[in-house]
């Protein structure tokens, strides 16, 4: 089993939430968290209950089920057993009128029936705080996202090529990959939090179809199965000799996740002024990367670099005709998509280890989308990768 998340790890995020709440929202009296990722974070345990958070008492985990596993997982001091909101209701006494909890997340009805024994009056949202807090990581946290670094890079710089083979399609490439991921240790699931987003694993692409438009808020695309499900791959869609093939998958351990996209040539080379839109792609990531310190302001990496790119390379640059995703990163960690972003509007300095998975991608009528992905650590020195560093574009003949 996963090692339990420490006492002093869980401890030192409360403490962390505790000071950002006094600092950006000083008459905060009561944090509700419904979300299991969230609960997972200041707890070690994910499950179906609310975890209350009171600014003049501890913070207490109220869980419908199952307490048996939770009190098996966690080190979490105050976990108790609920058979409905009225037992933390009753055992909290005085209710505030005033609820911070997670307004991108909360569905109305829960807060409804939440609020049937918890009467506020007003609800705020606590997502900036919460996501501020998890944006910095622990050593306890970048260790596991290094080994998930360590998985994804085996998956799709030594494991993924051998397994192309002409006339298979995408989603056979999809269901043999899988198993691959979790034999080298990738955790099953890949978690985000844009709103109704589904993944199975990621876009597995063979040619244009890696520029298909999709709801997807990131630069490529896929086919998908069909209008029901524009998730994993086509399989109609099948692999041939001087095809692109585009693979952006997520992969997590104990929770954690790394982003990262590979790039093969499958039995030919690309044209060359292919080659070299890929290889500026590359160039952006490593400059990027290089600017990944304190201090630096992500809206401003953003629009330095994008001023940089001749309006010829803008055109389709992270996206493909008109869809176009206005980032150059996102932090990543429990979830794929975190914050910060590298982006505009994100004007708060970054702080050493926060994690970003960088992106630059290019569309390329006809043939897909070039450029790269990977995920790296914020230092003094610069982002560190922990994905890999080939360069993508791999020859697979």
């Amino acid at each position: 089993m996963s090692q339990a998340v420490p006492l002093s790890e869980l401890q030192n995020r409360m403490t962390r939430f505790r000071a950002r709440m006094d600092a950006a929202c000083p008459q905060w009296e009561l944090v509700s968290l419904f979300g299991r990722i969230n609960q997972y974070y200041f707890t070690g345990t994910m499950q179906d209950g609310v975890l209350l958070i009171p600014r003049d008492a501890e913070a207490v985990y109220w869980v419908r089920r199952s307490f048996e596993r939770a009190r098996d997982e966690s080190l979490f001091p105050h976990i108790e057993p609920m058979s409905s909101f009225r037992d933390a209701a009753q055992a909290m006494g005085r209710i505030p009128k005033q609820l911070y909890l997670e307004t991108e997340l909360v569905p109305l009805a829960l807060l409804q029936r939440f609020q049937k024994y918890f009467p506020v009056s007003e609800c705020k949202s606590v997502d900036l705080q919460i996501a501020a807090v998890r944006a910095v990581k622990s050593p306890f946290e970048l260790e596991i996202m290094q080994r998930s670094g360590e998985v994804h890079r085996r998956i799709l710089e030594e494991r993924l090529p051998g397994m192309l083979r002409e006339g298979m399609s995408e989603a056979q490439l999809a269901a043999e990959l899988y198993p691959v991921m979790v034999e080298e240790g990738h955790q099953g699931v890949a978690r985000f939090g844009m709103f109704q987003t589904e993944i199975a694993l990621g876009h597995i692409c063979f040619g244009p179809s890696s520029i298909y438009p999709t709801s997807f808020d990131g630069p490529g695309g896929n086919f998908g199965m069909g209008p029901a499900a524009p998730v994993l791959g086509s399989r109609e869609h099948t692999l041939k000799k001087g095809d692109l093939v585009f693979v952006d998958i997520g992969c997590g351990v104990e929770g954690y996740h790394t982003d990262k996209t590979m790039t093969y040539m499958f039995g030919a080379s690309l044209p060359k002024e292919v080659v070299a839109a890929h290889e500026q792609c590359v160039a952006i990531q490593n400059q990027v990367a290089e600017q990944l310190r304190p201090g630096a302001v992500p809206s401003e990496i953003y629009q330095t670099t994008m001023a940089s790119l001749n309006s010829d390379f803008l055109r389709n640059f992270m996206g493909f005709g008109t869809r176009q995703a206005r980032f150059l990163g996102h932090g990543i960690g429990l979830l794929i998509d975190e914050l910060p972003v590298i982006a505009k509007g994100f004007d708060e300095p970054l702080q050493e280890n926060m994690v970003f998975a960088l992106e630059p991608k290019k569309g390329i009528e006809h043939v897909g989308m070039v450029g790269i992905e990977n995920t790296f650590i914020v230092t003094p020195d610069g982002g560190c990768c922990i994905t890999g560093d080939h360069p993508g574009l791999m020859p697979v003949y």
